[in-house]
């Protein structure tokens, strides 16, 4: 899809202005890789089609038990997935507030878990939830400041918290640019457990239509190609949406957003079209120790976009995969995440075939509840 009508001529003209005032790392800096490429010569007026990809999965969690385990199949399953994507963005759901490590909760990871992530294939961290504040703003701090240095080193962009005002113009939203074709993301809460100061800094991004209308704004200004949001929102372990979440979408669909993909229910939601676009109301999570009802089956969204040879872009149909979190002992020894329809009519190779079973179950009433589809029916033996 275009630029909204509305946005009109002047996006030309204010792009090329707003070069001027980029703070680095916004897409300013002309280094030419994924995170640096400038916004209006990454768009050329004429050139070859392309398609840029963005891969979105829920809430990375680290749960105590989880400790217990290396790191390393967690996210094994899906790293191939990850990796192949232009963007590949995961919701950060934990502080790196330093020892003493602690699950839930007042989650705080060790340092080499937001690395290990980067590892897998995620570019881009989400830190707008409730429990980024766990660790109060002493833990926000630190946590920024590892992610600031993983940035440095080339390893990930990060946005929903900022620790100034500097820092959150250029991170609110996030620009992302890749093969010419740019990407604004919007990442804000509905509130944190932990109160935060108003008044002082760092801060997360909360929820507020104001802010992010201004958000929205200076994506516009920049030329921005598409605007996607993730908002962590919603009522917990309810299948269906709520009124709010389904207010919001529509007025952030009305302002000029092309996606919305939410999380903090910990499970699965039903989608929707609104004016055409697409919302995901919740994926889920993506690793953690949780166990109820519904909340080991999760979901990857892929976004195409497409530049066209003349310059036009779109947006296409977005594709969805079904994810599970095994829990140890159950598929291997170690937690995995891993696809729903790579581990069709293999039963037998489960540690604990029940576990497939409880897999399955789980797929066909979530898919059927929420309307969720995929595209995997034909594999199902039924």
């Amino acid at each position: 899809m275009s630029c909204p009508a509305s946005h009109g001529a002047r996006l030309a003209i204010a792009a090329a202005l707003f070069l001027l005032a980029l703070p680095q790392g916004t897409c300013a800096q002309e280094s030419g890789d994924v995170w640096t490429e400038r916004l209006a010569p990454a768009r050329p007026l004429y050139g070859k089609a392309d398609t840029v990809t963005l891969i979105a999965i829920g809430d990375i969690m680290l749960h105590s038990r989880q400790m217990e385990y290396p790191f390393g199949p967690f996210l094994e399953g899906i790293s191939g997935r990850l990796r192949e994507a232009d963007i590949a963005v995961g919701n950060m759901e934990f502080t790196l507030g330093g020892e003493p490590y602690s699950g839930y909760p007042a989650f705080s990871a060790p340092d080499s878990y937001a690395e290990y992530a980067a590892g897998q294939g995620i570019n881009v961290f989400l830190t707008a939830n409730n429990h980024i504040l766990d660790k109060g703003a002493t833990g926000l701090e630190r946590t920024l400041s590892v992610y600031r240095e993983m940035e440095e080193e080339g390893k990930v962009r990060y946005t929903g918290s900022a620790s100034g005002p500097e820092d959150r113009e250029k991170r609110y939203p996030l620009f992302v640019c890749r093969k010419g074709i740019s990407v604004a993301i919007l990442n804000f809460t509905y509130g944190t457990n932990v109160p935060g100061n108003a008044a002082s800094w760092p801060k997360v991004n909360r929820m507020e239509r104001e802010d992010i209308l201004q958000a929205i704004g200076k994506a516009e200004l920049a030329g921005a190609d598409f605007i996607v949001a993730f908002p962590h929102w919603g009522a917990e372990y309810g299948l269906k949406h709520g009124k709010s979440q389904e207010d919001m979408a529509k007025w952030l669909v009305a302002q000029g957003v092309d996606a919305v993909i939410g999380s903090h229910p910990h499970v699965v939601q039903d989608s929707a079209r609104i004016d055409g676009k697409p919302v995901f109301y919740s994926i889920g999570n993506a690793v953690s120790n949780m166990s109820a009802a519904n909340t080991q089956l999760e979901l990857a969204v892929k976004l195409r976009f497409v530049r066209t040879e003349n310059g036009d872009t779109g947006l296409l149909d977005p594709e969805v995969t079904y994810l599970w979190c095994s829990l140890p002992g159950r598929f291997r020894e170690n937690y995995a995440t891993i696809a729903v329809e790579d581990q069709i009519g293999r039963r037998a190779e489960w540690k604990s075939p029940y576990d497939h079973d409880k897999m399955m179950e789980t797929y066909r009433r979530v898919r059927e509840v929420t309307g969720v589809r995929d595209n995997i029916e034909n594999k199902i033996a039924r």
